[in-house]
Parts: C-alpha cells; structure tokens; sequence
C-alpha cells in the first residue's frame, strides 16, 4: 500500500504539491501585485472624485453669490452687472475662469406662470434674448413674481479619467 501510494505521489506530483503549499516564499509579492493596480484605481478615482465636488460647490456659491449681489440693486446699468459677473472668476479661483460661462436674467412671469426675459447678461457666453420664454423649476413661485435666474456652465477635463468620461460639463440652475 505504502508502494503504491509514493508510486501515486511521484506520478502526479503530489510530493511537490505538499512542498509548493509549504513554502511562503513569494506570497506577499503576488498579493502586492493583485492589490496595487486596484489601489492606484481607487486613489486616483478618488482624487478625480473630490476635485470634481470641491469645483461642483465652487460653481454654486459663484451662482449664489452673482445673483444674490444683483438683487441688492433696484436698478442695475451695465457696467455694474458685468463687474458683478465678473466677480464670478474669482469665486471659483483657483480653478479657471475661461471654461466658467455664467448668465444672470431678470425674469417675469404673468398670471398663467409663462416666464419671460426681461433683461440678460452674460460672462463668457450668450445672454438669453429678451422676451424669451422659460421653464422655471417647480419649487419657483410661478404666479406673477419677478425673479434674477442665475445660470452657470463650467466644463471640466478630469486629470485622469478622461479617457472614460470626456468633458464634464456643469450646469446648476438657481432662480433667487
């Protein structure tokens, strides 16, 4: 029996099965090898990630910012309301302010709640025509209201995922 059975163990190797199962040497580096490509996919999505919500709540406060400071005026002329977009820039610092397009509107909606332009300016954009219509959100009080609608766009290139995503384009609507 004793026969046969080192006669199976050279035959099929389990000798060196028992041997391989053994030794330690080596096991840290695969699992080292296993682990850190999805450890460099986590920290760099992670970045990625917390830099994209870092310039998400930039944009916001920029929107929230403008709109706000031009409902201090009664009346605004133009050089005053481009300074105040202008300031916009500097809000979203450090990130750049070239990819930033930010359009304030005073808009006006009658009995029915069709929203109208009434006046328009832009930062790095189009400003809306005047007498154009909007959908405004449905939390907005629809009925004969004058509101400053913020718009801002900011495009964004993630630092490594672009080959999976592309330009990121934020866009957050505020109506103050």
């Amino acid at each position: 029996m004793k026969f046969v059975g080192k006669w199976l163990g050279k035959r099929f190797g389990l000798t060196q099965l028992r041997r391989a199962a053994k030794d330690q040497d080596g096991i840290a580096a695969v699992e080292f090898a296993l682990v850190v490509p999805i450890a460099v996919v986590l920290l760099v999505g992670g970045i990625d990630y917390s830099d994209a919500i870092s310039m998400q709540r930039k944009i916001t406060l920029a929107d929230r910012t403008v709109t706000d400071l031009v409902t201090q005026y009664t009346t605004i002329n133009t050089a005053t309301l481009a300074l105040n977009l202008a300031a916009s820039a500097s809000i979203i610092a450090p990130y750049s302010s070239s990819n930033l397009v930010m359009t304030v509107s005073e808009v006006t909606t009658n009995a029915a709640g069709v929203a109208t332009v009434v006046w328009s300016q832009s930062y790095n954009g189009v400003k809306r025509a005047i007498g154009t219509t909007l959908t405004l959100p449905v939390a907005t009080p629809q009925a004969n209201a004058t509101l400053i609608f913020g718009e801002v766009q900011y495009s964004d290139v993630p630092y490594v995922g672009y080959a999976l995503t592309g330009t990121k384009t934020t866009l957050p609507v505020f109506p103050v």
